[in-house]
């Protein structure tokens, strides 16, 4: 079914407005549709107030005429500036004020409706706009010496009109002033509202042009709308910012780690090609190549899982049984302690835990083959489970790690000195401890004396 514009966007001259002048717009009708309200509310009051004031003096006024016709009398004067007239059946005048100079107050139609005993009631002149001698005027038939008569009695509406008059000014004055002060509150509260929003755009618009390490200020004093769009925007930039700088970490480690075996690979073949070499020396070199080559693809293999790591927003946690997990991860490195001389013990709690073992895995396959590579002795693995927390811990019985050595010993390609030498990359204890945070857990190494421990503490 085709959609109709004009009913998804309605007054599209009013989008394209800026926020603040829809705000203050917005304001404007609101508070005119308010006043209108109130004005008119005010003015019927008042109306109805003096409209029976007048209604009760032109009423005493018709009846004192009416008993004075009855009695054939003496017409009683009325209110300043009232009216009257006596008019028989056929509209004759029969009495008049002067005023009138004979004049009938009452048309042919009311004249006849007064006959047949109608009251007649009308007003004379209008309010706006000003027209002089305005009536109220109130006819009835009155019954004097057995012939019918048309008594009619008028009171001038002159300060009743002039007091709405001076109403509707003082409403239309007052009602414009309240108008434009809300309006210039309105514009300034938006202004105000806003302000911190543009602060932000244009914070924003600083990290577009290149700016480095930017937070926006946001007041840690309140808890509103705007300084939650602050607060989500730091924490975006915050992620900006770290992604940025893994990205950076990832090419300054990849560069510094691959020029080495890069510039190895290079003087070997330089050597090969100088002079022409034996079968012998030629399988050496390719030898030497191929071990390079395969230290760039554990380097990049290593930097890849790290970055992939980082940027994770959910593991892939599923039960596992932990003895298995232990396992797996133990069985490829028995067959090298098995080489060395050396003992590898594993004591494993039986629980299921909750974690992703694609991670968690080779996290450990790390810690055992940085404590065959590095330390000596018989290696211990124990995990444990309690109040659903799972403890890793692997322990050796050499050196321990150097106390210098302790606080970066979780940096990418930190390595002890005395193993700058041996074999390694130096990402394994960096990937334990980004496979313990993607769990939301911790890392720790320390020297316990007789060798070197690290622990993993994972939720589970």
């Amino acid at each position: 079914m085709k959609r109709l514009p004009g009913r998804l966007r309605p007054w599209p001259w009013f989008r394209r407005l800026p926020v603040v002048a829809r705000l203050v717009l917005a304001v404007a009708v609101t508070m005119s549709l308010v006043l209108a309200g109130t004005a008119g509310l005010v003015y019927w009051r008042v109306q109805a107030a003096l409209d029976r004031q007048l209604n009760d003096d032109l009423t005493t006024y018709r009846r004192s005429l009416d008993q004075a016709v009855r009695d054939e009398g003496q017409l009683p004067p009325g209110p300043s500036g009232s009216l009257r007239q006596v008019l028989d059946a056929q509209g004759r005048v029969l009495l008049s004020s002067d005023a009138l100079r004979g004049r009938s107050l009452l048309t042919p139609a009311e004249l006849d409706a007064a006959a047949h005993g109608a009251t007649v009631r009308r007003d004379v002149g209008s309010l706006l706009p000003i027209t002089s001698d305005t009536l109220r005027l109130q006819a009835g038939r009155v019954t004097a010496g057995g012939q019918g008569r048309i008594v009619v009695a008028a009171v001038r509406r002159g300060h009743r009109d002039e007091a709405l008059r001076e109403l509707l000014a003082q409403l239309a004055l007052a009602s414009g002033l309240t108008l434009i002060a809300a309006s210039g509150v309105g514009y300034r509260t938006a202004r105000a509202a806003l302000r911190p929003v543009e602060r932000y755009r244009g914070g924003a618009a600083g990290l577009a042009d290149g700016a480095q390490n930017l937070r926006l200020d946001v007041p840690a004093d309140r808890d509103d709308e705007i300084t939650r769009l602050g607060h989500t925007l730091n924490h975006m930039l915050d992620r900006l910012a770290a992604s940025a700088e893994r990205e950076r970490r990832f090419v300054a480690d990849a560069s510094h780690e691959l020029r080495t075996p890069l510039t190895l690979m290079r003087a070997e073949l330089d050597v090969a090609l100088h002079r022409p070499r034996s079968a012998g020396e030629l399988t050496e070199t390719l030898r030497s190549v191929d071990t390079e080559v395969q230290r760039l693809i554990e380097l990049s293999n290593a930097l890849l899982d790290l970055e992939e790591l980082g940027t994770a927003q959910h593991l892939s946690r599923a039960p596992t049984d932990l003895a298995d997990l232990v396992g797996a991860a133990v069985a490829p490195h028995l067959r090298t302690a098995e080489r060395e001389g050396r003992t590898v013990t594993v004591d494993t709690a039986r629980a299921s835990v909750d974690v992703d073992a694609q991670w968690l895995r080779p996290a450990i396959g790390n810690l055992l083959d940085n404590a065959l590579r590095h330390g000596a002795g018989t290696v211990r693995l124990t995990a444990t489970v309690h109040e659903d927390v799972l403890r890793l811990c692997v322990t050796d019985e050499g050196t321990g790690f150097p106390p210098e050595f302790l606080p970066r010993a979780f940096d990418r390609f930190a390595r002890a000195e005395a193993s700058r030498t041996g074999g390694g990359s130096g990402l394994g204890l960096a990937f334990v401890q980004a496979v313990a945070a993607a769990h939301g857990g911790t890392a720790r190494a320390e020297d316990t004396g007789r060798g070197a421990s690290v622990v993993l503490v994972l939720p589970c």
